[in-house]
This record gives C-alpha cells, structure tokens and sequence, in this order.
C-alpha cells in the first residue's frame, strides 16, 4: 500500500519510528530547500509489518501536463522499517509505477545516503543506479588521536598556526549569520558558482531555527581584530553531523580558518557521541581539489551514488524532442544531464 505524506506531524511521527535517519530525510529540509514550484511529499509504502520511506520533491515539467521527482540537495534515498528476507519487491515496484504513472512523473531521480543500506538492492530493476564519485568522513567513532593520525603531513603545522592566531567560536547571533552569508556568498562569486547556490537570507535563518534538527554557525575569528575570517555551517541528526555550507574572506586565506573550524568541530563531535562528520565530496562528486582538501582530513571513503528512472519512456523522448528540438539519442550523446529534456543550460555552457 502506498501512501503520500505531505504535513509536518505525519512526516515527522512516520520517521521517528526509523532508528537511523539524516538531516535530508526530514520534513523541515525539504520545506526550507524547495524551490517554489516543488511539492514536498514522503511516500510510504507498506506491505505486514515492513514499511518504505522515499522522500522526494515534486515538479511540474513546464509547457506540459507531465511532472517529474527529485530528491532534496544532499543524500536522502530510500529508508527502511522491519525489512527481511520475504520482503516482495516486486509488489512493491508494482505500486510504485501505479502511483508515478497516475501522477503523470515521468522521471524520478534521487541521490542515495552514502551510510545507509538497502537502498540499491530495494531499487535494483527500476532504473539505474550510477556511483558518481566518493565522499570523505570522519569516523568520529574513533579517538581524537587515531583521527589525527588521518590528517595529512601538513595539516598539524597548518592547525598549529591558526590556533596562535584565531579562535573558533559557535554563535546563534543575527549579525553573525549575516556576516556569515556574507562571507559565503562572496566566495560563491569568486570561484563563478552557479545561481542555485546563491540562496536567499530566509534560507540560513530558517536552518537556524528548524526543530526538525540542529544547525550549528561556526565562526573562525581573527584574535587581533576580532573580525570574523571564516564561517561554516553544520546540521546534526541522529549521530551524523554534515558540513554543509562554508565561507572564507580572501584576505585571510593564508590562515587556513575553515581548516581549524573542521578540526574543532570534529572533536567537539566526538566528544557529544557523534558517529559520523561527512565533509562530501568534490565539486560534481569529481575529484577536484574541493575533494582534495577534504581528504586532507580522512581517508575513511564512502561511494556516493545516484538513481535514474525514466518511468514514461514515449514521454520522456517526447519531451526531450519538444524541449531541445532534438533526439533523445543526440542529447544523450552530449550530456549525462539527467533528466534529458531539463539539458538546456547545460549544452548552452
């Protein structure tokens, strides 16, 4: 039986019952990151006593009556209850293309948790599942001292020198959340980052304040000035702590004050009983050197993987040729970009 969640209260009473969950599988995440046009929705689907959770956005596809689903920036994917060997995928595939197909979605696509299970094997025959890249942890399981031993040759000579001359800070004031966006969106201009990443200050405000989980403002501060340098962002559920976002001024890059933010936040962690910090992965999951300075910190990798579904093949192709004036084979050949007919901004770039 498949069910759709859209309130709060239902959301967030249906997940409770999961013993493992992230900041991306809740309902406050979905609301604050979704763009006008997205619906939020939490399917579930049940068969005995095993229940299925797929958090997804939906859209509408413009210039059409069709729609497509998508998950939230992050890693959500699928999450289970009670489930077992005589589980029956099938019926569950089944209810699953009944309920995309009455809804008009064409595609759905969703970024799977890299720490959580099943979630291939729960998919495999609808669609393709794609690993994309890795993503860096840090097993905040292990002592302080087995971490540091992970840190690269120059990382200790790098934190020595910003603790002699900064001091990492957690604040929750509105002039420091401001001075923090700031600080992000002007790095976000200077590495030429897409419009997506340039949210509105609602967004920062309403992470801050969401009771579905806890984002912590950390802030590096220069010890002669008393200038904020450096700032990032962290949500903590359930035992993973994510670093979200982050912002550097320039001037002080010799500093290395995100650095010193990660390394104290990473043993502030450990000592609350947190399991995971996950920095991500590098820029488009590639490994860049975003990837690299997250390395810097851990060896300890995760593969992050993707999921494709194309549910209305006649439709998709349809709106590909509508969409680009071209063939969905041509298309193809030119990007990865999925789903296909949304390719425009990217094979104009």
């Amino acid at each position: 039986m498949i069910e759709v969640i859209k309130d709060k209260k239902r959301w967030n009473d249906q997940l409770s019952m999961i013993e493992h969950l992230d900041v991306y599988h809740t309902f406050d995440y979905h609301d604050i990151t979704k763009k006008s046009d997205e619906t939020p929705i939490l399917i579930k689907y049940s068969d005995g006593d095993t229940s299925l959770f797929l958090p997804l956005l939906i859209r509408p596809i413009e210039n059409s009556s069709y729609k497509d689903a998508i998950s939230v920036y992050g890693y959500a994917g699928i999450l289970s209850l009670n489930l077992n060997e005589h589980f029956n995928k099938e019926n569950f595939h089944k209810e699953l293309n009944v309920f995309f197909n009455e809804n008009n979605i064409v595609t759905v696509f969703s970024r799977f948790h890299p720490f959580f299970e099943n979630q291939e094997a729960l998919l495999e025959g609808l669609g393709t599942v794609v690993t994309r890249g890795k993503v860096v942890y840090i097993n905040l399981n292990d002592t302080l001292e087995d971490q540091r031993k992970m840190y690269n040759k120059r990382m200790k000579t790098y934190l020595n020198k910003s603790r002699r001359t900064c001091t990492v800070v957690e604040s929750k004031l509105e002039e420091d959340l401001n001075t923090f966006i700031d600080l992000y969106h002007e790095n976000m201009n200077r590495v030429g980052a897409d419009d997506s990443y340039f949210f509105e200050r609602s967004y920062f405000k309403r992470l801050m304040a969401s009771d579905d989980f806890i984002t912590k403002l950390v802030l590096c501060v220069h010890n002669d000035s008393q200038t904020v340098i450096a700032g990032a962002l962290f949500m903590e559920k359930d035992g993973i702590v994510q670093y979200h976002l982050s912002g550097l001024n320039d001037e002080h890059s010799d500093l290395n004050a995100i650095k010193l933010i990660i390394a104290e936040m990473a043993a502030k962690s450990t000592d609350k009983g947190f399991h995971y910090l996950n920095l991500g992965g590098g820029r488009g999951s590639d490994e860049d050197s975003l990837f690299n300075f997250k390395l810097s910190f851990s060896k300890h990798l995760k593969e992050f993987k993707i999921w494709k579904y194309v549910v209305d093949q006649d439709a998709y192709r349809m709106l590909v040729e509508k969409n680009l004036e071209s063939s969905l084979e041509t298309v193809t050949e030119k990007t990865e970009f999925f789903p296909a007919y949304r390719a425009e901004k990217v094979l104009k770039c």
